[in-house]
């Protein structure tokens, strides 16, 4: 696995201490969308008898999942990359209107070394549309803010019933080879 660019962690390292976080503070579900960029976090949690990963066939489902997980007594946060995010813009109403905590790790692309061009006006717009739907965004650039960020970000929107995202700058997972 490449070291990313800012430090001696790689997505590996970094992707299981979220996991790790994930357990400590009691999140079983985890949907998402299938993600290079989550790989290792999704395979971490798939594998983890303690939580339940469900993958989604567009991000908008992983509202509603994690709304209905919390209306059951249960946490979670939704995996997706910066694309999905304006599949979500309706859904997020739900969260708005209803009052309740969603954690969105959003790996981001359209970024650093991006070879595709159709990435990149998401990834520009992805905080404005988040911010525009009342969902608070914290950025991460360097692989050793990871863990530190997530765990604001849960303790945020579990502790406050509202809506966070930590986008995942592409920088930490590095150059997409084709």
């Amino acid at each position: 696995m490449p070291k990313t660019v800012e430090n001696d962690l790689t997505p590996r390292d970094w992707q299981a201490e979220i996991h790790r976080l994930f357990r400590d503070r009691g999140l079983t579900q985890v949907p998402y969308v299938p993600d290079a960029g989550h790989k290792t976090l999704i395979e971490l949690c798939r594998t983890d008898p303690s939580m339940r990963a469900l993958a989604l066939t567009t991000e908008e489902e992983g509202i509603a999942v994690l709304a209905g997980a919390w209306l059951g007594g249960a946490k979670g946060a939704l995996l997706m990359q910066s694309s999905g995010v304006g599949n979500c813009v309706n859904m997020l109403s739900l969260t708005a209107n209803g009052h309740f905590p969603l954690v969105m790790l959003v790996t981001m692309r359209g970024q650093w070394e991006e070879f595709n061009p159709w990435q990149v006006p998401m990834a520009e717009a992805t905080r404005p549309v988040l911010e525009a739907m009342g969902v608070h965004c914290q950025n991460v650039e360097e692989a050793a803010a990871v863990p530190q960020a997530v765990a604001a970000a849960v303790d945020l929107a579990y502790g406050t019933e509202r809506a966070v995202a930590v986008l995942l700058a592409q920088r930490l997972i590095g150059r997409k080879r084709w």
